[in-house]
C-alpha cells in the first residue's frame, strides 16, 4: 500500500509547520521580555532597599553630631524633605522623583559632614565612626545596586526596541523602563568622608 501526498497537504505541513515555529518564537520573546523586566523591578528593589538604609542611617547620624554641635534647623528641614520626596516617588513608582530625593539627601549629608570637620572630638566618638563605616558601606552598596539596574534597564530598553521582539513587546504592552541617573552636578561627586 503506497501513501500518496498531495500538494496541497504538503502546503498544509509546511504551513502548520511553520505556525508552531512562530508560536514557540513569540513564547520565547514574550518569557525574555518578562524576564528582563522581572530583573529590572529586582534591581530596583535593591536600589530602594539600600536607599531606605540611607536614610535610616543619616537621623542616627545626626542625632551623634547634634551632641557635639548646635546643628543647622536646615540640615534636618531638608532631611526631611528629600525623604518626603522620596516617599511620594516610591508610591508613584517614579524613578525620577526617587532619583531627586537622593539628590537633596545626599546635599544634606554633605552639609552635615561639613560640620562634624569642626569637630575632632566627634570624629573619634566610636559611634560615630561606626556610623560612618556602616554609611560608607550603603553608600558603596546603592552605588553598585545603581550600575546593576541600569545595565539591566539597557538591556531590557534595548529588548523593547529591537527587531522583532518590539513587536511582540508592543502586542503585549511592555513599557521601556526609567533609569536612575544622577539628578544634580552635585551629585556626580560622592560625599568626602573624611575622619
Amino acid at each position: 500500500m503506497k501513501f500518496l501526498v498531495t500538494t496541497g497537504g504538503i502546503i498544509g505541513i509546511v504551513i502548520a509547520v511553520i505556525v508552531v515555529l512562530l508560536i514557540f518564537v513569540v513564547i520565547g520573546i514574550y518569557n525574555n521580555l518578562v524576564q528582563l523586566r522581572n530583573r529590572t523591578r529586582n534591581g530596583w528593589s535593591q536600589i530602594d532597599v539600600q536607599l531606605k538604609r540611607r536614610f535610616d542611617l543619616i537621623p542616627n547620624l545626626a542625632e551623634t553630631v547634634k551632641g557635639y554641635a548646635s546643628l543647622e534647623k536646615g540640615i534636618f528641614e531638608e532631611f526631611a524633605k528629600a525623604r518626603g520626596l522620596y516617599a511620594q516617588g516610591q508610591q508613584s513608582g517614579n524613578v525620577e522623583q526617587m532619583a531627586q530625593a537622593n539628590a537633596t539627601l545626599g546635599g544634606t549629608l554633605s552639609r552635615l559632614l561639613m560640620v562634624t570637620e569642626q569637630y575632632p572630638e566627634l570624629k573619634a566618638n566610636v559611634s560615630f565612626q561606626d556610623m560612618m563605616a556602616q554609611l560608607k558601606d550603603t553608600e558603596d552598596k546603592i552605588s553598585f545596586s545603581r550600575q546593576f539596574y541600569n545595565d539591566t534597564v539597557l538591556a531590557y530598553n534595548n529588548k523593547i526596541e529591537l527587531f522583532p521582539s518590539n513587536i511582540i513587546a508592543n502586542l503585549f504592552g511592555f513599557k521601556a523602563a526609567q533609569f536612575f541617573q544622577v539628578v544634580e552636578e552635585a551629585q556626580r561627586e560622592a560625599p568626602k568622608v573624611k575622619f
